[in-house]
């Protein structure tokens, strides 16, 4: 696909989603099933590479949280992290979630691997990225086990693997608050390695114009209705 081609911003409408058992696959893939997916891209390409993989996020909420649906292609789904808040993109398979609130200097980056582990990141502005990422140091951005929450599941034998998150309005806003009316900026993208191969394959529902999910400029925006 032409880079040219995937430049408009997506912009997502996000309803309540009736109550669901969150533990269980087959519901939570039930209760997103008739809201529109939000497809990975390599905007940055002409021609997507030849590894690439499809991936698609769903959003809904519930009281006052976001949640979060995302089914992922995978030819090779691992992951080498053993802890939570672990470098999750040097390590394997992750699914990136960035969210910001339309009021906000700060923004918050979560990440899921395909055996449930969580990074979770604040940075307060785009002075404190600049400067964690010159130091290549996150440790100080680094928010507490259990802000939000995750399940994942696998599917080897489909090639594919799944992420469901409960994000409160809280860690994203710093403080509870209703979320219908609101809108935030958003982003999903995902790390995808291969074994055998030197570097991951890259993508994300931003019409990134450079592989830098950082570019908060091209970030979509999420609506709730």
């Amino acid at each position: 696909m032409p880079a040219t081609v995937a430049t408009t911003l997506p912009i997502l409408d996000c309803r309540e989603l009736p109550e669901f058992e969150m533990h269980n696959f087959d519901a939570v893939r039930a209760a997103f099933a008739s809201v529109d997916g939000c497809a990975m891209r390599q905007a940055w390409r002409a021609e997507p590479e030849p590894d690439f993989t499809p991936a698609s996020v769903r959003t809904g909420r519930r009281g006052h949280s976001l949640l979060v649906f995302a089914e992922l292609q995978d030819a090779d789904i691992f992951s080498r992290a053993t802890a939570h808040n672990q470098r999750m993109w040097e390590l394997g398979d992750v699914l990136e979630i960035f969210l910001q609130p339309e009021d906000s200097a700060g923004y918050v980056e979560f990440h899921v691997t395909p055996n449930n582990l969580r990074l979770q990141l604040r940075f307060p502005d785009s002075d404190r990225l600049r400067r964690a990422q010159a130091e290549n140091r996150f440790d100080d951005l680094l928010l507490p086990e259990g802000v939000f929450h995750s399940r994942a599941w696998e599917q080897p034998e489909n090639g594919k693997w799944f992420v469901f998150a409960e994000i409160p309005a809280a860690v994203v806003c710093g403080e509870d608050r209703s979320l219908a009316g609101n809108r935030w900026r958003f982003s999903f993208s995902r790390y995808d390695y291969v074994r055998g191969r030197s570097e991951p394959i890259i993508s994300s529902t931003s019409p990134h114009a450079q592989p830098n999910f950082h570019r908060r400029e091209e970030w979509g925006i999420l609506q709730f209705v």
